[in-house]
């Protein structure tokens, strides 16, 4: 080991910066108001109301800002998702419970992370406000210098304090290049917002059309439902069939793609916190067996050591080794249900678009309008909640399968007892497959002996009519007390097998682990449900279409009962004036019309 004067100076000196990222956090809610309140003031409100107090002078300004409409938004995706990569040490930092700005009483602690989630919204409210907001230029201004801002002093603190405790080297840098890296897009994007809107301004490029609520891969989704299903099928790639195939027609909303690019960022973090603390836990592990070692070498003057501590050290190596082998496997598992999860959600969506709603248990298939509203607001930080957590129990579970593995078949062989260990393994592998044998074998000779014949030569099986009853009943009740025995081993299998999934599949959101009829207790499974109604709603092209095409007959027709037909030499004449004298050149041209008229009533006397 190092002596104390020639280790590093990051092991024991504690670096202090001349930034604090907490307190530079309250701070930094002041230009976010500032922002948030100058947006508000460009803002205008749709739905004006004359009012007689001092706000009538303000009259339509200071409406609400909009960070993000998280139903169905489908422009700056990644912009978004960017966005929300940046909070992702925040977040993690709530995550740990280290948010204490007050002294409270512990049953106070859940108002504690609820105002310290409300001021980690706040904080970043404006890089939000900024991408949203239709005023391009200010937006743009306010968006670049926040960004910068934050950008400065996370490098300011990482270039003054590199190295941590744990890791040693670099360890802040391993913390905090996510985050840096979406600031730097950020800085990108606002900067390519800004050149944008000071071209239209100079009068250099043309102001970009509103475009309406249909989307051009709704319409697109939309023509292909109206167009005749081509008979032919297409060549897929091995990619495409087993992995993943683009469609055109569809886009992820934005909601989405910041749930999964967060959801990526907070686990590396996580990862990386966890490797930390192993770390710690190691170095305390080694020096817990160097003193050991001492103690039995001065109680011991051979210097041997007992077989329970040689186990002991031996537990403790093979547990070190099998938690850092069982990383990459658990991390790449939480990495794979992230991709799948936008497989399900792009598959589960275009079901409900369809009318089909029979892939959800029959509780789920008329939600509640209520709950549905909550779990849109719930689901995207639920799953990355569930990421976190399925992460952590799938790699200590992974770990305790190791240890069993490696003290089943690999220990064995390092002692030398390698004929042992293959006896005992053929053993339970006979035993196995004997069980399984003897009930393959049972339906075997009910297939052949207890039903009868099929009723035709297409059948696929026979019909379920008993056959040889009285062999049939001898049958039952001599393999009675024997699946006695068998039903012990597969109540133990069940248990066994929940388990596994349970675990295995606790990270997996838009899939129940309750059994049938107790899906209501899975609350992730329900908000992943309720977030899908709600986009199903909102978001249905076909709806959509159809509620394009009214608005814009709507304003169509607006438009043609607001014009007014001037004619050369003649002044402007309203639609009605120009109806009635096409009446009255009509009823002249034909006079045996206006006996056909209807007359207007005369009023009562």
């Amino acid at each position: 080991m190092l002596e104390a004067d020639s280790r590093p100076s990051w092991v024991n000196d504690t670096c202090v910066g001349s930034v604090n990222m907490e307190l530079f956090l309250h701070y930094s809610l002041i230009p976010s108001l500032v922002i948030i309140l100058i947006l508000s003031f460009l803002q205008r409100r749709e739905h004006h109301r004359e009012r007689g107090d001092t706000f009538s002078l303000l009259q339509n300004h200071f409406a609400i800002v909009m960070p993000l409409d998280f139903v169905g938004t489908f422009r700056n995706r990644w912009s978004y998702g960017i966005a929300f990569g940046a909070t992702a040490n925040k977040i993690m930092f709530l995550f740990s419970e280290g948010y204490e700005p007050l002294p409270v009483p512990e049953w106070a602690q859940a108002f504690v992370l609820l105002i310290g989630g409300l001021e980690v919204g706040l904080a970043h409210y404006p890089f939000f406000a900024c991408l949203s907001s239709q005023f391009r230029l200010v937006s743009s201004i306010f968006g670049f210098c926040y960004s910068l801002t934050w950008f400065v002093v996370t490098l300011l603190q990482v270039s003054q304090c590199p190295h941590g405790p744990f890791l040693g080297r670099y360890e802040t840098i391993m913390f905090h290049w996510p985050s840096l890296l979406c600031l730097a897009f950020l800085l990108g994007r606002f900067l390519h917002m800004f050149v944008k809107a000071l071209r239209v301004y100079l009068g250099r490029e043309q102001q970009p059309e509103e475009t309406g609520m249909l989307e051009a891969h709704q319409a697109q989704h939309v023509q292909e439902l109206l167009r005749k299903p081509c008979p032919r099928e297409k060549k897929r790639s091995w990619f495409q069939t087993r992995i993943y195939e683009w469609d055109p027609c569809f886009h992820f909303p934005s909601r989405m793609i910041g749930t999964i690019v967060l959801a990526f960022i907070c686990l590396y973090l996580f990862i990386v916190i966890e490797f930390c603390m192993f770390v710690y836990i190691k170095g305390r592990l080694d020096v817990f067996e160097v003193k050991l070692e001492g103690y039995l070498a001065s109680v011991n003057q051979t210097g041997t050591l007992t077989p329970i501590i040689l186990q002991v050290k031996e537990l403790i190596s093979v547990s070190k080794g099998v938690w850092v082998v069982t990383i990459l496997p658990a991390s790449f598992t939480c990495v794979s249900y992230l991709f799948h999860i936008l497989v399900r959600y792009r598959t589960h969506i275009k079901r409900l678009w369809a009318g089909d709603k029979h892939f959800l248990p029959l509780k789920f298939q008329n939600p509640s309008s209520s709950e549905s509203v909550v779990a849109l607001a719930r689901y995207s930080g639920w799953q990355i909640a569930y990421i976190l957590w399925g992460y952590l129990i799938i790699h200590v579970v992974q770990s305790l399968c190791g240890v069993a593995i490696m003290y089943s078949l690999v220990l064995p062989c390092m002692h030398n007892n390698t004929l042992e260990m293959l006896r005992g393994l053929g053993i339970g592998i006979l035993t196995v497959s004997i069980v399984v044998g003897l009930m393959i074998l049972q339906v075997w000779i009910a297939s052949s002996f207890f039903l009868q014949p099929k009723l035709g030569p297409a059948d696929k099986q026979k019909p379920l009519a008993l056959n040889n009853r009285r062999a049939f009943h001898n049958f039952n009740y001599f393999l009675f007390f024997y699946n006695v025995l068998l039903g012990l081993g597969a109540c133990l299998s069940r248990l066994l097998i929940s388990c596994v999934l349970g675990t295995w599949f606790i990270a997996r959101i838009d899939r129940t682990i309750m059994q049938s009829g107790y899906e209501r207790a899975d609350m992730g499974f329900s908000a992943w449900t309720g977030m899908l109604y709600v986009d199903h709603y909102h978001t249905n092209p076909v709806l959509v279409s159809f509620c394009h095409i009214l608005i814009a007959g709507q304003r169509e027709r607006k438009m043609q009962s607001s014009i007014k037909y001037c004619c050369l030499n003649y002044p402007c004449i309203s639609a009605r004036s120009r109806t009635r004298w096409f009446l009255l050149q009509t009823l002249i041209n034909n006079p045996r019309l206006v006996t056909l008229r209807k007359s207007k009533p005369e009023p009562c006397s």
